[in-house]
């Protein structure tokens, strides 16, 4: 078995090919990293936040955009309807009655925020919604999606904060209590030594 030897010129048309793409450059373009909580409860009545926040290899230009779209609990994805868009600084409703007036911008695409207020939040809002960046030349990646469920007050979960502070500061008073009681029994007691031994 021979082996070949490669082609001087061969070597240097892909050499020179190379060379001029490291030069001139090449326009790659990227998914854009796209992430939101896997699950938002929000009160009924109440405004609730759907956060979506992104990476993107590109510096935000004026022609990103932001897409959310929403799916009704118990339907399948492909019944998903556009719900809100975002680009250049103009946001622009879907054509969804059930959302009318009642979503607002609440992102900034700077920080990379494309996160959304839903007022008034309803019942018929559970579902999923999906939130979908492009920066051109980065595109969107996998949409990022949110399981919303509206509730009532009763069902959220509880703050548990102030019933940990009253604990800690009961913990700390009862320590304090019988450290002064010990002091003082102990105090006593030899009180009671040195005057037995005076007689």
């Amino acid at each position: 078995m021979e082996l070949r030897r490669t082609n001087p010129a061969c070597n240097c048309v892909l050499l020179c090919g190379i060379t001029l793409c490291l030069i001139f450059g090449i326009n790659l373009t990227f998914a854009i990293e796209l992430y939101a909580p896997a699950e938002v409860l929000v009160e009924n009545g109440t405004t609730g936040i759907l956060k979506c926040s992104f990476k993107s290899r590109e510096v935000i230009s004026s022609a990103a955009t932001v897409t959310w779209s929403f799916c009704p609990a118990g339907s399948d994805a492909g019944s998903a309807v556009s719900i809100f868009y975002y680009t250049s600084a103009n946001h622009y409703p879907g054509s969804v009655a059930q959302f009318k007036d009642r979503v607002k911008w609440a992102g900034d695409l700077n920080k990379k925020d494309a996160s959304i207020h839903l007022i008034e939040a309803q019942f018929n809002d559970n579902g999923t919604y999906s939130c979908a960046v492009i920066n051109p030349p980065d595109i969107s990646g996998t949409a990022a999606q949110t399981q919303l469920k509206v509730v009532i007050k009763e069902s959220l979960p509880q703050d548990n904060t102030a019933v940990i502070v009253v604990a800690v500061c009961g913990a700390v008073i009862g320590l304090i209590l019988i450290s002064v009681v010990t002091c003082l029994i102990i105090k006593r007691h030899q009180t009671t030594h040195e005057y037995e031994g005076d007689r």
